[in-house]
């Protein structure tokens, strides 16, 4: 298999990159810095920089770009696949970039086109920081726009291959509301978290819980900005519940009323409890 990849930052770097290790196909890459070009030359992650004379030998073009570069990137690269070519994103949002795939699905039908999320990432972004076993244990996101059944499997089997734990089909609605709640809201969370005043005296004093609430806090703003304006339907409703809640916890600090913080503490535990217990049948 021939694998074309335009941006090769933390998620299209590493996925080159474990590509390279865990199979013997031929890797092509692309990224408006060509000092990252000649550093994924450099330490093998790529074979060459993909261009239009190897673009026609493409199995499976990967856009691990901006959501807002997605159709600028197809414009470019369509016209040159050949028949059968995939396409897939690593887009954090679906239902914008899938609509703009049912858009081109009519215009080239002998290209097959899914809409892809990996539930992985690191708090630092770029080619620097990519690794192998990013994907590892990970589940992949795939939403069908026009593919065949064949080509699903493939994909499918491919993913599975590089060390991802499990592959869930969905929907570009599906996927962008439960994402609002596990992934942008929680950014959201951790980056309010962090501007405490209180935040600047914590060395010392912090454990596992300050760690695990403030990774995230650190990001591509303009990255996460982009998709939380795209999905903000979802994410509003997320982010009025959760305020909602905070709004009791705040109420019944502020009346004293320790039996209903109480209430409140253990509701959030049991459902945390259950939710787990779900998961691991």
């Amino acid at each position: 298999m021939n694998i074309g990849v335009v941006g090769l930052g933390l998620m299209g770097g590493s996925f080159a990159k474990t590509v390279k290790t865990r199979t013997d196909f031929k890797v092509y890459g692309a990224d408006r810095d060509s000092n990252v070009i000649l550093k994924a030359k450099l330490t093998s992650t790529i074979d060459d920089e993909l261009n239009m004379k190897n673009i026609k030998k493409i199995d499976l073009l990967l856009l691990a770009v901006y959501p807002r570069s997605v159709k600028a990137t197809l414009d470019e690269y369509l016209p040159h696949l050949k028949d059968g070519a995939v396409v897939i994103d690593f887009c954090g949002i679906k239902r914008e970039i899938c609509t703009i795939m049912k858009e081109y699905s009519s215009k080239y039908p002998n290209i097959n086109f899914l809409g892809g999320h990996p539930m992985a990432g690191r708090e630092y972004s770029g080619f620097d920081h990519a690794i192998t076993t990013l994907f590892d244990k990970s589940s992949m996101l795939l939403v069908p726009v026009k593919a065949s059944i064949f080509k699903e499997e493939e994909l499918k089997n491919l993913f599975l291959s590089l060390g991802f734990g499990e592959v869930v089909f969905t929907t570009a609605d599906t996927h962008d509301k439960i994402i609002a709640f596990t992934s942008e809201l929680c950014h959201i969370v951790s980056n309010a978290f962090i501007k405490s005043p209180t935040a600047e005296e914590h060395h010392g004093y912090s454990a596992g819980s300050y760690k695990d609430l403030t990774r995230v806090a650190r990001l591509d703003s303009s990255l996460w900005s982009a998709l939380m304006m795209d999905n903000k339907d979802k994410l509003l409703f997320e982010l009025k519940t959760l305020i909602s809640h905070l709004d009791e916890y705040k109420n019944a600090l502020e009346n004293g009323d320790e039996e209903r913080l109480k209430a409140l503490l253990e509701d959030g535990n049991q459902i945390k409890l259950r939710i787990d217990k779900r998961v691991k049948k």
